[in-house]
């Protein structure tokens, strides 16, 4: 698959009739700076199209991107830490969750983005989890593998894909250019 347009259709914060208007939905999850927003841009090819940001829980919104007139990219907050107080955390947790498992919206894909270099966490096993108890389809991108050292590359990747089995797990890198042209071939099997 191709990307030859992309653009910020809205943020929402709860139900909106965009996510039920019958256009197919992929949507990035992930923990806080798991890199969601620059892995949306390498795909896309737009440098600043989902706002990417050092600071944890920047994200506290859905982000809709309409890809090529004809899907949504969904930009979902992280999980786990973020910069903010425990009630806007919460309130991050509710969305997710409502998103997910209690809206009814079908997504035709969840990609699950977890940092490489520090591996799965009990946070990205447990929505791993759930997605899969809702019969999700997931891919889990292992992000940022450009901060791996080469002789810990192999073991990360292996111990990654033995927690996520039998989910597809792709190496990706948005700074080094790795994975995106697997991850797009992906989105519509």
């Amino acid at each position: 698959m191709e990307i030859n347009k992309a653009i910020f259709f809205k943020g929402v914060k709860g139900t909106d009739e965009s996510l039920y208007d019958g256009v197919s939905q992929i949507a990035f999850i992930g923990r806080s700076n798991s890199g969601k927003s620059s892995t949306i841009n390498y795909l896309t090819g737009v440098k600043n199209l989902a706002i990417a940001s050092s600071t944890p829980g920047r994200t506290q919104q859905i982000n809709i991107f309409l890809i090529n007139d004809s899907f949504y990219f969904i930009d979902l907050p992280g999980y786990g830490y973020a910069k903010a107080p425990p009630k806007v955390r919460k309130k991050i947790h509710s969305l997710v969750n409502w998103y997910f498992f209690e809206s009814e919206i079908d997504q035709h894909k969840v990609i699950l983005i977890v940092d490489a270099n520090v591996g799965m966490t009990k946070d990205d096993i447990d929505i791993l989890h759930n997605l899969n108890d809702h019969q999700k389809d997931v891919i889990i991108i292992a992000n940022k593998v450009d901060k791996i050292k080469k002789s810990e590359y192999e073991e990360k990747i292996k111990r990654i894909e033995e927690i996520a089995s039998p989910f597809k797990v792709i190496p990706f890198s948005a700074k080094k250019k790795i994975g995106k042209e697997e991850l797009l071939t992906n989105l519509y099997v």
